[in-house]
């Protein structure tokens, strides 16, 4: 029992020594730089994968883009004073995506609104250019798939969240682009695109950066939620099968009437007098011919 007490107290004075401060310094400061070790390698590929995304991003730019909107996105003037290609320090990596990935961009040249085209840079050259043009100032980021995917939802929740989808659509998106999506013109020779059957990312970052004609609808003004569910909104509308004939442009029945009305009874009219000229010229003939 002694030797155990005299073993006890002797710990107890080298615990408390400076030499055992030591020793808990040393040791604390090699599992702090085991775990750094350990964890930084991956944070360092992530950032040089990023610089070197962006600098892959930059010789695009030099090369497609900077034509119109100058060497370091500050955009170009002409001589009249009109802008021949806005400025992109503020528009973010969303706007870019949007853009590039629809084809909008590059324009061939500058005109009132940039459509919708066959894509010409790869996923890879895209992202290469949002990242860049990310570095250039503030702007919103590529959102996460989550925001705007309706995959793997329970049937009652995705019904929920279309419903709610077409009351903020109805009451914020029909006025340009038809109640069901089909586009419309607007004034200064623009149009509102049809949004049938556009990928899902892309319809939440045109409401996310509102490109060109549109409206910007910051989260403040639409929270994300409602975002998707605009979106699930118009992937029902892809999903509902037209029972008419020729849609119209979704303007309705009335329109599809209104044109078989015009059509098919102007066609009638007309025939009617083909008909009774006709008619007339065979008369006075047979009359002519009796005198």
């Amino acid at each position: 029992m002694r030797l155990l007490n005299r073993s006890a107290g002797r710990l107890s004075r080298h615990r408390r020594g400076p030499i055992a401060g030591l020793v808990v310094l040393l040791l604390g400061l090699l599992l702090t730089g085991g775990l750094y070790a350990a964890l930084s390698p991956a944070q360092a590929d992530t950032a040089a994968e990023q610089e070197e995304l962006v600098q892959e991003g930059r010789e695009l730019f030099l090369v497609g883009c900077a034509f119109c909107h100058g060497q370091n996105g500050e955009g170009v003037l002409t001589q009249g004073g009109s802008q021949y290609g806005p400025a992109l320090t503020d528009v973010g990596a969303a706007a870019v995506d949007f853009q590039v990935g629809t084809g909008r961009m590059p324009m061939a040249q500058p005109g009132s609104q940039a459509p919708r085209k066959e894509v010409v840079y790869s996923e890879r050259e895209t992202a290469a250019l949002a990242a860049y043009v990310a570095t250039l100032g503030t702007g919103p980021a590529i959102p996460d798939e989550e925001l705007y995917s309706t995959e793997g939802m329970e049937e009652d929740e995705l019904n929920e969240l279309v419903t709610r989808g077409s009351q903020i659509f109805l009451a914020n998106c029909t006025a340009c682009h038809n109640f069901e999506g089909s586009g419309g013109a607007m004034p200064r020779g623009g149009f509102a695109p049809k949004i049938r059957g556009v990928d899902s990312k892309h319809i939440y970052e045109a409401m996310l950066t509102g490109p060109q004609s549109m409206d910007t609808f910051s989260d403040g003004n639409i929270p994300p939620e409602d975002k998707k569910a605009v979106i699930a909104y118009l992937e029902a509308l892809d999903e509902q099968p037209g029972y008419a004939g020729f849609s119209f442009g979704g303007l309705g029945p009335v329109s599809e009437g209104l044109v078989a009305w015009l059509v098919g009874l102007g066609a009638l009219v007309g025939f009617a007098v083909w008909i009774a000229a006709h008619t007339t010229r065979s008369s006075k003939k047979k009359d002519e011919a009796q005198a």
